[in-house]
């Protein structure tokens, strides 16, 4: 059986990367994808180890310092992080596993488990990232322009990805990641195992 692929889907924010996380699931929906621990309390209909598994900030101080996060990040005030052995366990079951996360959590991926496959989500320019950003309505002024410079900064990133999917268009833009998942399936070092065994048999 081949390994499962690690697949993250990351982007500055405003490059829609959500929106096309989400269509590329309903069109493979045989992806898997992972459960996040957090400090920050269950809402109303939200249930342990389906939605998130919640963790006090001492039980994730611990985990973390046994290092069992493939990344952790801090969301205001709140702990977020992806435990490393259920992903791990469905790569070696063959199963792909599809993230979507920002900029840092996309590179701490990278760093523990470089053969991941990771997608750059971006607008046609930055005037677009921008329309989308100030569109969303939800923030002061201040609060937006902080948010521009940060998206400037992780457009900057760019190079420490595979693949650039440009988002003018959602269509295409979900189809251009599903054709990249399809090609990385059919990669021959991801099937030379199955391939040594028809081989010898």
């Amino acid at each position: 059986m081949k390994k499962g692929l690690l697949i993250v889907l990351s982007g500055p924010s405003g490059a829609g990367k959500g929106t096309v996380y989400n269509a590329v699931i309903n069109m493979l929906p045989e992806l898997k994808k992972s459960i996040s621990v957090t400090t920050r309390l269950p809402r109303p209909d939200e249930i342990d180890g389906v939605h998130y598994y919640f963790r006090t900030v001492e039980e994730y101080v611990a985990m973390k310092e046994r290092g069992e996060f493939l990344e952790t990040a801090e969301v205001y005030k709140n702990f977020y992080g992806t435990p490393q052995a259920p992903v791990f366990e469905m790569l070696e079951k063959g199963e792909d596993v599809f993230f979507e996360i920002d900029v840092e959590g996309a590179k701490q991926i990278k760093a523990k488990y470089p053969e991941c496959v990771s997608i750059f989500i971006i607008p046609p320019s930055f005037e677009v990232l921008e329309q989308r950003l100030r569109g969303r309505g939800t923030e002061d002024e201040n609060s937006l322009l902080t948010r521009i410079g940060s998206a400037r900064g992780e457009l900057a990133q760019y190079k420490n990805f595979d693949y650039i999917v440009f988002n003018d268009d959602v269509h295409s833009a979900t189809q251009n990641v599903v054709n990249i998942i399809e090609a990385e399936r059919c990669d021959i070092l991801r099937n030379e195992r199955k391939i040594l065994n028809m081989l010898v048999n």
